[in-house]
């Protein structure tokens, strides 16, 4: 992942700048207020005895960390936040079972395993399906259709959102999975041999795609529409969510308030993830513009979803026992 840039000066301006003049004035108030507190000794506000542990990958979640709104959210119910920044979806996983983090986000992939292991996770929202940000990439020159898969090397991240969307997709063109042969490679790698010819496809994710695209002149096969719905998640503990239901529903709040940023006002938003991300914003232009946005609550319809993934990669001997993704649903679904 590239290096952290400092965010945009102009769009660190919370959602609404048009409140910002309100929020000035009444920081001021609040000030004053506590001034007037500690001259008559009333009681002070009360101090945080709850603590909502954000794991968090670059991205929404940065940004709700950059525009301090969750602390505002949480202050009034005595709730303090802690942020803790992982490089990947499985690291904050592994965070949770250690007792490490109460909240995070994650692909569609890395839970299946983590539920596999005995991590007592709930899911406890998901994003609206998000099918164009994963695709399998070939050179210009290359292949043309996705039957022209059979006998490849692809590579790809082992377990990831896009080890499934592969299997689907060769099961559309009637193909098997035995077909090909996995490249097992991260991102950065996997661009590597993407580009020197050692792979002739590679499966991968926004902002990776986008940037191949760019600089690699690098030609989608194949996205996941009509494949696969990719949707991401955000988790908790069992016990956690039981006893911290309402920390959880506003923080989701905030998550729904940053799709309303990147819908209505995408040029700002696509700066300020760049600025995150470490990318040109001419990459993150292409991604904000094939994202679908919208956080939802989790449904019964949502954990079939994930239970078919469960399925597969029990079938592809991934994980090593069969799950059952009910025992993973949030203690308030019905």
């Amino acid at each position: 992942m590239p290096q952290h840039e400092d965010t945009p000066r102009h769009v660190l301006t919370a959602f609404e700048p048009s409140r910002k003049r309100r929020r000035l004035i009444g920081a001021g108030l609040a000030l004053g207020a506590a001034a007037a507190t500690t001259v008559f000794g009333e009681r002070p506000a009360q101090a945080a005895t709850r603590q909502l542990r954000v794991g968090y990958q670059k991205g929404a979640l940065s940004i709700i960390r950059a525009h301090g709104s969750l602390e505002q959210r949480l202050a009034p119910l005595g709730a303090s936040v802690k942020w803790v920044e992982f490089s990947a979806g499985p690291v904050q996983l592994e965070a949770l079972g250690a007792g490490s983090i109460d909240f995070g986000d994650v692909g569609e992939a890395p839970p299946i395993f983590s539920q596999a292991a005995g991590t007592p996770l709930v899911y406890v929202g998901a994003t609206v399906p998000r099918p164009y940000v994963e695709a399998v990439l070939v050179k210009q020159d290359s292949l043309q259709k996705p039957v022209q898969l059979k006998g490849k090397r692809i590579a790809l991240n082992k377990g990831s959102n896009v080890h499934y969307f592969l299997v689907k997709l060769l099961e559309k063109h009637g193909l098997q999975y035995g077909d090909v042969t996995p490249v097992w490679l991260a991102p950065a790698d996997a661009r590597a041999a993407f580009e020197r010819g050692a792979v002739d496809a590679w499966a991968i994710w926004d902002p990776y795609l986008a940037a191949a695209q760019q600089t690699l002149k690098a030609r989608i096969l194949a996205d996941a529409d009509g494949v696969v719905k990719n949707r991401a998640y955000y988790f908790s503990t069992r016990t956690y969510a039981r006893d911290n239901a309402d920390l959880i529903r506003i923080a989701l709040e905030e998550l729904a308030k940053v799709d309303a940023f990147a819908q209505t006002r995408p040029d700002e938003y696509a700066s300020e993830v760049a600025g995150i991300l470490g990318l040109p914003k001419s990459v993150l232009d292409v991604v904000v513009r094939r994202y679908h946005y919208g956080t939802l609550p989790i449904t019964h319809a949502i954990l079939d979803e994930q239970q078919q993934i469960a399925d597969t990669f029990l079938d592809l001997k991934l994980i090593p026992r069969k799950i059952k993704l009910s025992e993973a649903a949030p203690p308030w679904l019905a």
